[in-house]
């Protein structure tokens, strides 16, 4: 019996104390697929031949650590490394920018066969893919509003962006077998007071009926809004705000989108599922990690990572959840930003299902509310790191911090070499 497995064993014992089964725990977490973003492996730049104007909307990545992805091919390399040193079967969440683009091509005339390429790839590695318009940095974004610009041919230019994006989308999920998330998050407000949010408002409803116009089988694809608080620019007025997305959302039956780091910082998101799925069906997150606000760091185990991954787990038996990942940090290694980044949210969701859930409700209905509160502060020195070593030796990836060895190793011998 191996080190790691005698661990086990003894945690195993321990969580069975409280009325966990550490094993059911194990092949649950193996079934929560993450969506990891493609744009921390080469800072929100993509591949387009035609430069982009701005980057636009509160889209910044700062800092300049050598050896990012500077093709599509490098991209894909460094995209399998880490999906190398992390357990489980994910997916892959694209831009529309990340094409491969053989001759400059616009984004009202971005096609499937941009993307053929990346769909073949990901037959050949058994993942499912996701997608996202890419509604800004471009010269029709500098103005600071998209969908609702009162210029009539912007509009029509992003609406048609989008519908070339849930074609490409609906394409993926066909070719895959597996329904493909098509997110939109535009970038469109003002930087001062705005008389006519109404206006602008109303223009958006327009712009988003009209580019989801068609429907697809949701076995194929499925739409997503994402809102924002603020962004860079657009301190005073977002146009889709929390409130529009989510009217929209649920009168016209699309995922609505929350990501951690486009709320106020004294917000709980995970306070917010609960009541949203009163309404729907189905969420996606995108998890981030705000440091004053929506700065987009790498996740880490910390207490808001921690809340909303149990709230997940704890309302995923009668609600489905799709967990994708948003932060890109140009200051460190892009890989291991990656791989800490998708463990944090993955030991995030094994703390929830690990969690001692009969105990503590029934501690709650029975109104012991010191029991139930020392329960969730006992669970917390049981020995999580053992299950979750566990969880990385069944999967045949490194537990503990040898993956940290690999990825200077892959700097050595792969990124480092890049100009």
């Amino acid at each position: 019996m191996t080190t790691i497995q005698q661990r086990y064993a003894i945690a195993k014992e321990q969580y069975a104390e409280h009325g966990v089964d550490s094993d059911a725990a194990l092949a649950a977490l193996e079934q929560f697929a993450i969506s990891i973003h493609c744009w921390q492996v080469d800072d929100v730049g993509g591949f387009e031949q035609k430069a982009a104007a701005t980057s636009g909307g509160g889209i910044q990545a700062t800092g300049n650590y050598p050896g990012k992805a500077r093709t599509v091919a490098e991209a894909r390399q460094d995209y399998e490394k880490v999906l190398s040193l992390v357990p489980g079967t994910h997916r892959l969440n694209l831009h529309a920018s990340y094409g491969e683009f053989k001759t400059p091509v616009d984004r009202d005339a971005v096609g499937v066969k941009h993307f053929t390429g990346w769909i073949d790839w990901a037959r050949e590695l058994g993942i499912a893919l996701d997608f996202n318009s890419t509604c800004f940095a471009h010269e029709k974004a500098d103005s600071g509003f998209t969908l609702s610009s009162k210029d009539g041919g912007i509009r029509d230019f992003w609406i048609e962006h989008v519908k070339c994006c849930r074609e490409i989308s609906h394409a993926m999920g066909t070719a895959l077998g597996e329904t493909c998330i098509h997110n939109v998050w535009i970038p469109d407000g003002a930087k001062d007071i705005t008389v006519d949010r109404m206006g602008h408002r109303r223009l958006l409803t327009e712009s988003l009926d009209a580019s989801f116009e068609k429907e697809y089988d949701s076995a194929t694809m499925k739409d997503a809004v994402e809102a924002k608080l603020f962004g860079i620019g657009s301190e005073h007025f977002v146009v889709g705000s929390h409130e529009f997305y989510l009217g929209y959302a649920l009168t016209r039956q699309k995922l609505l989108c929350l990501d951690l780091g486009h709320f106020h910082p004294t917000e709980s998101v995970a306070d917010k599922l609960s009541a949203i799925l009163q309404y729907a069906n189905e969420l996606l997150l995108h998890v981030s990690r705000p440091i004053r606000w929506d700065s987009d760091h790498v996740v880490i185990l910390d207490d808001p990572t921690r809340d909303v991954t149990a709230e997940i787990v704890r309302c995923a038996p009668d609600r489905k959840f799709y967990v994708a990942l948003d932060f890109f940090d140009a200051s460190i290694n892009r890989i291991g930003a990656y791989v800490t980044g998708i463990r944090a949210t993955q030991q995030g969701l094994l703390l929830g299902l690990l969690s001692p859930q009969a105990a503590l409700l029934e501690a709650e209905e029975s109104g012991n509310n010191f029991k139930r509160l020392a329960l969730l502060e006992v669970t917390k020195a049981l020995p999580f790191g053992a299950v979750w070593d566990q969880f990385c030796a069944q999967m045949n990836v490194p537990a503990g911090a040898a993956w940290i060895q690999d990825i200077t190793s892959y700097e050595a011998q792969v990124t480092s070499k890049r100009a």
